[in-house]
């Protein structure tokens, strides 16, 4: 896998910056957006290995955009990792039915941000995802009588 890529969903501007200077400092690329809506049309165009995902969000809450992902066919299995200040044994429950993968509490430690992103990024799907990622981008090798 060459450089794994993280699409980061969160309305504010401050924690959209502080995660990611954090996980570029670990060679992670991150894709941002603001809103739900633009998560969603960011996880077709970016095809990342792992989303994080704040809850409270405008247009469409973090839920819905994870109840939307869990339900499409090429993103089923993605990991959805949410971030978010709301850390009450019921919205980790609620995230948890929504399809999300794991739970991030507002403030969070860099240190375990970085730990708990690399958990979920180098694992056996997330590595299968990204070469599929590539094999569509990259064009095919020419053979040897088509030069």
């Amino acid at each position: 896998m060459e450089t794994p890529r993280v699409l980061l969903v969160d309305d504010s501007r401050v924690v959209r910056k502080i995660v990611e200077m954090t996980l570029w400092r670990e060679r992670i690329e991150v894709v941002t957006a603001s809103d739900g809506l633009g998560a969603l049309a960011s996880v077709a165009d970016a095809q990342p290995d792992l989303m994080l995902l704040d809850i409270l969000l405008p247009h469409m809450d973090g839920y819905q955009v994870c109840q939307v992902v869990r339900h499409h066919q090429d993103y089923h299995d993605l990991p959805i990792l949410l971030l978010s200040g709301k850390g009450s044994v019921v919205d980790r429950v609620r995230g948890r039915l929504a399809g999300s993968t794991d739970y991030i509490s507002k403030p969070f430690d860099p240190a375990e941000l970085v730990w708990t992103v690399k958990r979920y990024l180098y694992t056996p799907t997330v590595w299968e995802r990204a070469a599929r990622r590539e094999q569509r981008v990259r064009p095919a090798p020419k053979r040897w009588w088509q030069r």
